[in-house]
């Protein structure tokens, strides 16, 4: 994906590549030694029929987002994999894939790919993990497995979108090279629930990891790695970029509590105005010659978003929300989580000419639960 990671482990660089209790059955996995590796027709070839089972139910998660540099607000986009678990639009994926989006986007593979509006409805950021809820039914899924009982040598396949390729996800096979490794990947993105390494860089750790040869390229993460009876049995995260046949995925056993809580308790919808703004201070002000002293200055606006279909643009300050003044971009955020999606709100603002103008603004859904 775009917003590429890089993980370390025993001085190699890896990057992060490429997320009531509800039970996922679980079927026997297929022996290894049951399949006829050998043969070279392709209905008997046991990677096809484990990819013909698995590739309807992969998608492609991309996002919309704001970095900070030291030339402002940039618009930027990110892209990673998922997979769909449960038909009415549950989705896993990484977290890494999500984070800081103003706007998540899920699309199923060809032929008929369709985009949702998805949003986190859970996960842990710690362990990378983010699940997603899109207003879909009907989908094809994928099932869970049992990561305990991965053998080494046992044949793994790897399914993705790499390097955001058009045209479905990519597959590629190998077999599973060690089990329990700890890894830890550098995130110079990560807002939360990383430590900062020796480097002086955001670092993730990973724990109970699975190493595979199986190739995972930027893009694959939160795709699935999958047995030959087509269950996930982890998560790919990870590729090391200084060694050749090295790649890492999140074990599906450590995994599934943190889907299950994510089920049976999803996050509430968080309500949306689609800006990233500063707060003015009198010295701000004069540095961006606006025309008040106080308020929000919106740095950048989610094409199509609530704002900006409500008319509020790049340079506009906001000095009144739903009837309160605006004083601090801490502030805003605290009036926009007090509403909820769907509301419609009165926001007054002022251009950069000192004209003050009042809008309707109706909020959406963040794509993000505490952003």
């Amino acid at each position: 994906m775009k917003r590429s990671l890089l993980a370390l482990l025993a001085l190699a660089v890896l990057a992060l590549s490429a997320c009531t209790r509800t039970v996922v059955e679980r079927v026997p996995a297929a022996s290894p030694a049951e399949v006829n590796i050998g043969t070279t027709n392709p209905k008997a070839d046991p990677i096809v029929q484990v990819v013909r089972k698995v590739e309807p139910a992969v998608v492609n998660v991309t996002t919309d987002l704001f970095q900070r540099s030291g030339l402002g607000v940039e618009p930027d986009r990110g892209v990673g994999s998922g997979f769909v678990i449960r038909p009415d639009g549950i989705v896993v994926t990484n977290y890494h894939v999500v984070e800081g989006a103003s706007r998540i986007t899920v699309i199923t593979p060809p032929p008929g790919s369709k985009r949702y509006a998805a949003r986190v409805i859970g996960g842990d950021q710690t362990a990378d993990l983010a699940v997603l809820k899109i207003d879909a039914t009907g989908l094809p899924t994928v099932s869970l497995g049992d990561s305990a009982k991965l053998r080494l040598g046992q044949q793994v396949v790897a399914l993705g979108y790499a390097l955001a390729l058009e045209g479905g996800p990519t597959v590629t096979s190998g077999i599973v090279s060690a089990l329990g490794r700890t890894i830890t990947a550098q995130d110079p993105n990560c807002r939360s629930g990383c430590q900062t390494g020796p480097e002086g860089v955001s670092e993730r750790t990973y724990t109970d990891v699975i190493q595979t040869d199986a190739a995972i390229n930027p893009g694959n993460s939160g795709g699935p790695l999958v047995n030959l009876a087509g269950q996930v049995v982890g998560i790919n995260t990870a590729g090391d970029t200084g060694a050749e046949n090295i790649g890492f995925a999140i074990s599906i056993n450590t995994a599934e509590p943190t889907i299950a809580g994510a089920i049976a308790h999803p996050s509430a919808p968080v309500a949306y105005l689609g800006v990233v703004g500063q707060g003015v201070s009198p010295s701000l002000a004069l540095q961006l010659d606006l025309p008040v002293q106080t308020g929000v200055v919106v740095l950048s606006v989610v094409a199509e978003g609530p704002a900006d279909s409500a008319g509020i643009r790049q340079g506009d300050v906001i000095v009144s929300f739903g009837g309160q003044e605006v004083t601090s971009w801490q502030q805003l955020g605290g009036l926009i989580r007090q509403r909820s999606p769907g509301d419609e709100v009165q926001v007054e603002f002022v251009d950069a000419t000192g004209a003050g103008t009042t809008v309707t603004v109706t909020l959406g859904t963040n794509p993000l639960p505490q952003e």
